[in-house]
C-alpha cells in the first residue's frame, strides 16, 4: 500500500544531515521518494508499506545518529473526518514540547560550560594582549594554576558537552557519513589531543616543538560557541513555524449542540454533519456550516485577514475558528474534521512550509558536498604548513599554524547557515501570507510571484463583485416581460455563473414561477439551452446571436454595454425574444490596486468571457491597460501562452472555476476564494475573502521573502568565502593574518543565529 507522509526527524542539524537522511532511505528498496527539510526537521516521505516501514527506516538511520518519528502525517488516508485537528493540535504540542526539552538541556549545559569559557578566553586574552606589551605578563604563579586547570576545564566540556562531536567523528570513520558535528568533532578533537600529547610528554617533546602554549582553550571556547549557537538558533526556529500553532489554537475545543431537543456540550471530534450547533456571544465557531437561525456579526480577521467582523444572517455560511461577537445564532454543520477551511488551510500552510523553492537548489547542491571538500582543503592547508612552513618558520611555529588552520577550517565551515538560508525564510513567509487570508501552496510559487511582469484578471468575481443585478429588460417579442423572465430564470436555474443567479433572485423577488425544463445542455463560453413547453430556448452572450444569424438594431446593446451592463440574449433557433441587461458593481478596491500594480512596473490586463463594450468601460474606470474580451475559458488558457511565449511571467487572478485551465497554466494562478465554497488548493495562492487587493499583498510577500533569502544566502557563503581562506592562512604571507579556531566557532555560531534572526525580519514588515 502507497503511503506519502510527513515525519519528524530527531538529531537533523544542518543540510549535510539532510543529505545523508535523503541519500540512505532512497536505498532502502519501496522508497519510491524522500525530500528532507533540514529548517522544518521534517521529511516527506512516499513509500511502499508492503516492502518497508518506519522502523525499517530507523534500522539504518539509528546508527548515523537520526530516527525518523512515526507521527500524524498529511495523508488523505490519515485524516479521520472529526479527529484530525483534534490529533494536529496535541501532535503540535508534543513536537513543541520535545523541542522545549531540547532548549532547556542546551540551555543547562551553556550554563555548566560558560564559566569555564569565560575564564579560558579571560587568560587567551591576557596572553594575547601581554605579546604586545599592552599589559604586564601573567604571574607566574596564576600561569601555573591556569596551566593545569585548563586541561580539567577541557577534558569536562569535551567528553560531556562535546559527546555528540565525537560521536560525528565516529560515525564518520565508522560509515564514512560526514555533516556538521563531524567538522567540528574533528576540529576539536585536534585540538584537545595534540594539547593531551604535549601537557602527558612535555619534558620529551620539548626539544623538538614549542610545548608552551596548547590549545585546551579552544576545546573549551568553541564547543561553548557551538552549543550557544546551537541554543539560539533552536529559539529562534521555535518562533518561525509558530503561525500553524496559531492556526490550531483557533479550533474550538468543544461545542454546544441541539440533540433530542436538549443542549448538550461535547467535544470538537464528536461533532457529527448535520447537527444543530448553538453560538452565543464571544464563542468560536467549531465547525463549517450554514446559519439556520439568529443572526449575528462574525469576526473573521485570523482566516482572512479582514478586521471588520461579518454580518451573518439565516442562509449565510459560517467557518471554524471564527469568533462571534454580540448577536447569538444557530447552524447546520456541513463539514467537519478535515473537512473544514481551517483544517485545509492549516494542511495548505505546512505543505507550503516543507515544500523547497527553485533558488535552494544552489544551496541544496552546494551543501551536499561541502563536508568533504572542506576535509580535503583543511588536510591540503595543514601539508601546505609544514612544507612551506618548516623552511621559512621552523618546525614548531609551522606546525602551530597548520593545527591552528586546521582546526580553524573544519570549525567556520560548517554549512549550517547555508542550509537554513531558504527553508527559514520560506517558513515565515507562507505563515505571514496565512495571517493576512493569502494561502500560498509552494514555495516555488511565491518564488516566483514577485519576477511577474503581467496580471491578469478575470472580471467577474476579481473586479467586480460577482454580485450581479438585474437592471432592465429588451423585449423584442410577443411574450410579456412576466413570461420572457420565466423562461429565462427556468434555463438561469441549472447555471452556477454570478450572471445566472442574478437572473434567478430577480424571479423569485417578483415572485415569477419557474416552468418544467427538459433537455438542457450548457454551451460552454456562450451560454445554455432547454426545451420549455415544447421549444428549446437559447440564452447566452452575443456570439449566441452570431451562431444562429439572428439580426437585430445593436445601437440599444451598444448604448446599456458602453455604460457597464452585461446583455443576456434569449432566442430560439429563428427568433431573438429579448435582451436583458445586468450590472456587476465594481470592487471598492479594485482602483487603487491597479495604481499600486502599475508602481510595481506590473502590466494589467482584463481577460473577460463579457461583451467587450462592458468590459472596456470598466476598464477605463480602473485603470487596467488592456482589455481581451468575449473569450472562452479555453481562449484565456491560449491568451496566456501567448504571453508566455512573448517572454513574459504571467500571474493570473480568477474565480478557480471557470478560470481553472488559465490559472493552471500561468506562472502563478491565484484565486479569488470566499474562504467557503472554493476549493483552496485549486490554484498556486489562494486569496480569501475574494480581496483583490491581497494581490498587492501577496507580491510584496514574495519580493520581502525572496529578498530575506538572498541576504540570508549572501551572509551563508560570506562567511565561508572569508573565513575558510582566512582559517587556512591565505592571508598569512600578505597581512599576517591567521583566524583563530576561537573565533571561527563564534563566528560559525553567530552565522545561523544571523540567518534565522534576519528570516524572522519578515513577520515585523507591513504588507
Amino acid at each position: 500500500m502507497k503511503s506519502t507522509k510527513f515525519y519528524n526527524v530527531k538529531g537533523m542539524h544542518c543540510a549535510s544531515c539532510a543529505h545523508i537522511i535523503e541519500r540512505t532511505v532512497k536505498k532502502i528498496d519501496g522508497v519510491n521518494s524522500i525530500v528532507v527539510n533540514s529548517g522544518t526537521e521534517k521529511a516527506l516521505i512516499d513509500l511502499d508499506e508492503n516492502k518497508t516501514s518506519v522502523d525499517i527506516l530507523n534500522q539504518k538511520l539509528t546508527p548515523l545518529g537520526y530516527t525518523i518519528l512515526n507521527t500524524r502525517a498529511h495523508d488523505d488516508t490519515s485524516l479521520s473526518a472529526d479527529k484530525d485537528l483534534h490529533a494536529e493540535h496535541l501532535n503540535m504540542h508534543q513536537t513543541k514540547k520535545e523541542k522545549l526539552t531540547e532548549i532547556n538541556e542546551l540551555k543547562r549545559k551553556i550554563y555548566a560550560a560558560l564559566p569555564l569559557a569565560v575564564f579560558s578566553i579571560f587568560i587567551m586574552s591576557w596572553e594575547i594582549f601581554a605579546k604586545y606589551n599592552w599589559i604586564p605578563p601573567i604571574p607566574e604563579t596564576f600561569y601555573n594554576f591556569a596551566h593545569h586547570l585548563l586541561p580539567l576545564f577541557a577534558t569536562y566540556i569535551f567528553v560531556t558537552i562535546g559527546k555528540p562531536y565525537i560521536l560525528g567523528v565516529y560515525r564518520f570513520f565508522r560509515y564514512g557519513k560526514a555533516n556538521m558535528d563531524t567538522l567540528i568533532g574533528l576540529g576539536t578533537s585536534v585540538a584537545f589531543i595534540y594539547s593531551f600529547i604535549i601537557a602527558s610528554f612535555e619534558k620529551i617533546l620539548g626539544s623538538y616543538i614549542d610545548v608552551t602554549y596548547t590549545y585546551y582553550d579552544v576545546a573549551i571556547v568553541v564547543i561553548t560557541f557551538i552549543t550557544l549557537g546551537k541554543y539560539l538558533e533552536a529559539r529562534s526556529k521555535l518562533k518561525t513555524g509558530d503561525a500553524i500553532e496559531k492556526l490550531l489554537d483557533l479550533q474550538a475545543k468543544t461545542a454546544l449542540v441541539l440533540r433530542d431537543k436538549k443542549e448538550i456540550e461535547i467535544p470538537i471530534a464528536h461533532v457529527q454533519r448535520e447537527d444543530i450547533v448553538i453560538i452565543k456571544p464571544g464563542q468560536k465557531i467549531p465547525t463549517d456550516g450554514i446559519v439556520i437561525e439568529g443572526s449575528s456579526f462574525v469576526d473573521e480577521s485570523m482566516i482572512t485577514g479582514e478586521p471588520m467582523p461579518i454580518e451573518k444572517n439565516i442562509g449565510a455560511r459560517v467557518v471554524a475558528g471564527t469568533i462571534n461577537t454580540t448577536g447569538t445564532f444557530n447552524f447546520t454543520t456541513k463539514k467537519v474534521g478535515s473537512e473544514t477551511l481551517l483544517a485545509n488551510i492549516i494542511k495548505m500552510v505546512e505543505e507550503a512550509q516543507e515544500s523547497k523553492a527553485p533558488i535552494q537548489a544552489l544551496a541544496d547542491k552546494i551543501s551536499s558536498i561541502f563536508v568533504p571538500i572542506v576535509l580535503i582543503l583543511a588536510i591540503i592547508a595543514v601539508i601546505a604548513w609544514l612544507y612551506f612552513g618548516i623552511p621559512t618558520l621552523g618546525f614548531s611555529t609551522a606546525l602551530s599554524f597548520a593545527l591552528t588552520s586546521f582546526v580553524g577550517m573544519l570549525i567556520i565551515a560548517c554549512p549550517c547557515a547555508l542550509g537554513l538560508a531558504t527553508p527559514t525564510a520560506i517558513i515565515v513567509g507562507v505563515g505571514k501570507g496565512a495571517r493576512e487570508g493569502i494561502l500560498i501552496k509552494d514555495a516555488a510559487t511565491l518564488e516566483a510571484l514577485h519576477t511577474a511582469d503581467v496580471v491578469v484578471v478575470d472580471k467577474t468575481g476579481t473586479i467586480t463583485e460577482g454580485k450581479p443585478r438585474f437592471t432592465k429588460i429588451d423585449n423584442k417579442s410577443t411574450y410579456t416581460d412576466h413570461e420572457i423572465i420565466s423562461i429565462l430564470a427556468t434555463l438561469e436555474s441549472r447555471s452556477e455563473h454570478p450572471i445566472a443567479h442574478a437572473i434567478v433572485q430577480y424571479a423569485q423577488e417578483q415572485n415569477i414561477t419557474l416552468k418544467n425544463m427538459s433537455q438542457f445542455a450548457a454551451m460552454k463560453g456562450k451560454g445554455l439551452s432547454g426545451v420549455i413547453d415544447g421549444t428549446e430556448y437559447i440564452a447566452g452572450n452575443i456570439r449566441i446571436a452570431s451562431d444562429l444569424q439572428l439580426s437585430f438594431d445593436t445601437r440599444h446593446l451598444d448604448e446599456e454595454t458602453h455604460s457597464g451592463k452585461t446583455p443576456i440574449l434569449l432566442a430560439n433557433k429563428n427568433e431573438l425574444f429579448a435582451i436583458i441587461y445586468v450590472a456587476d458593481p465594481i470592487k471598492p478596491e479594485v482602483i487603487e490596486t491597479v495604481r499600486e500594480l502599475h508602481k510595481r512596473k506590473k502590466t494589467v490586463v482584463m481577460l473577460t468571457g463579457d461583451n467587450k463594450n462592458t468590459a472596456e468601460y470598466i476598464a477605463k474606470i480602473v485603470g487596467i491597460d488592456q482589455v481581451i474580451a468575449e473569450v472562452t475559458p479555453e481562449d484565456k488558457l491560449h491568451v496566456i501562452k501567448d504571453f508566455q511565449d512573448k517572454g513574459h511571467v504571467v500571474v493570473m487572478a480568477g474565480d478557480g472555476v471557470n478560470d481553472a485551465p488559465a490559472l493552471a497554466q500561468a506562472h502563478v494562478g491565484i484565486a479569488m476564494s470566499t474562504g467557503t465554497d472554493v476549493a483552496i488548493a485549486s490554484a498556486g495562492i489562494t486569496l480569501l475573502g475574494g480581496d483583490i487587493s491581497k494581490i498587492v499583498k501577496a507580491v510584496d510577500l514574495s519580493a520581502m521573502t525572496m529578498h530575506g533569502i538572498k541576504q540570508n544566502l549572501f551572509w551563508a557563503f560570506i562567511y565561508n568565502v572569508i573565513g575558510i581562506p582566512l582559517a587556512a592562512g591565505a592571508f598569512y604571507p600578505v597581512f599576517g593574518w591567521l583566524l583563530s579556531p576561537v573565533f571561527a566557532g563564534f563566528a560559525m555560531a553567530m552565522s545561523s543565529v544571523s540567518v534565522i534572526s534576519n528570516s524572522l525580519r519578515i513577520k515585523t514588515k507591513k504588507l
